[in-house]
């Protein structure tokens, strides 16, 4: 016979302990989120070819291709019929001889500029991002007009690269996004678009915390960008600077951007949370780098993860950290996904 006398009263718990309540059912767990992700805050990075008929796998980069103009459209209205808002374009010129100044970033045949133009006249309210960099164009792979000594010629450099972005402005693009990491690059686009009298309807969005790495070599596949000789970590910042990263975001702020990247994003999220301090007034982007991309796929393929599961909690990390647009190459996933 049970005594219920001999039982222990339970001790009194404070109400404010309970919690699990809040997020026993899938949806009140969805409810926790500060911020949820959404189609609209997705860009897509799109591998531009100047061969006309390429549809190129890139072995280092699962499911993505390098695109020539006439198979481009095509693949971009099945993405745009599911509801993808934006793309980022990456010239890769395969079929001309490069030259020191980056010569063919704008080309007016060349892959970008020809990719603006078809992308607008196809897809009216597809938002249009260009990077802006010379890496992919110039014969020695670096991201910069070079000095004899073989380090980057700053003035020369930055602008050269403000033409680059001016005639993408002119050729229509919504928004503007130097990878470069050349100091002063902001202040000369932006007043390169002042000059032209484009400021007004073009955005600024600078890759104002970019690191070294080892987590760009299958987007160098793809874009044929790996440098002749040494590396970028002259004009990367380096991993562990993040007091370097809080001075780059301010000065870029101060020099006229409308948007901030922080690159990569998994192994940056205490930069990405800074970036949304110090510039608050403006959109933080997080890129999901080709390396952070391949890995993820590395391991659901080991049964290691599962791959819905882990973009999900690393993207929905972006959010956290303060991240408000998201460059990503699980874009066409997350358009079935959400």
């Amino acid at each position: 016979m049970v005594h219920t006398a001999e039982f222990t009263k339970p001790r009194e718990t404070q109400v404010s302990s309970i919690l699990q309540g809040a997020y026993h059912h899938p949806l009140s767990r969805e409810w926790q989120a500060e911020r949820q992700l959404s189609k609209n805050m997705f860009i897509y990075p799109l591998f531009v070819s100047d061969t006309e008929d390429e549809e190129a796998s890139i072995d280092s980069l699962p499911n993505q291709k390098r695109w020539g103009l006439k198979k481009l459209i095509p693949f971009v209205a099945t993405l745009v019929a599911k509801g993808l808002r934006s793309v980022i374009l990456f010239g890769v010129p395969m079929s001309q001889p490069k030259d020191e100044v980056g010569t063919l970033a704008d080309d007016p045949n060349g892959p970008v500029i020809q990719a603006i133009k078809l992308l607008k006249e196809n897809f009216p309210e597809l938002y249009i991002v260009c990077d802006v960099c010379l890496c992919e164009y110039t014969s020695h792979g670096h991201c910069g007009v070079l000095l004899e000594d073989g380090t980057l010629n700053r003035e020369r450099s930055v602008q050269r690269i403000a033409k680059v972005a001016e005639n993408y402005a002119r050729a229509g693009a919504h928004c503007l996004a130097p990878s470069d990491m050349m100091d002063g690059r902001i202040l000369e686009i932006k007043q390169a678009l002042i000059d032209a009298q484009l400021a007004h309807k073009v955005m600024l969005m600078s890759y104002s915390a970019k690191f070294s790495g080892n987590l760009y070599g299958p987007f160098r596949d793809a874009a044929g960008s790996c440098p002749s000789f040494g590396d970028r970590r002259a004009y990367q910042l380096p991993p562990v600077g993040g007091g370097l990263a809080k001075r780059a975001l301010i000065r870029d702020l101060n020099e006229g951007a409308d948007a901030v990247i922080v690159k990569p994003s998994t192994f940056y999220l205490d930069v990405m949370k800074s970036a949304a301090e110090i510039c608050e007034n403006i959109p933080v982007v997080a890129y999901h780098v080709s390396g952070e991309f391949a890995m993820l796929h590395a391991a659901a393929e080991k049964n290691i993860v599962d791959l819905k599961d882990i973009a999900f909690e690393s993207h929905n990390g972006f959010l956290r950290a303060g991240a408000k647009l998201i460059i990503s190459y699980f874009t066409p996933e997350f358009l079935d996904w959400l």
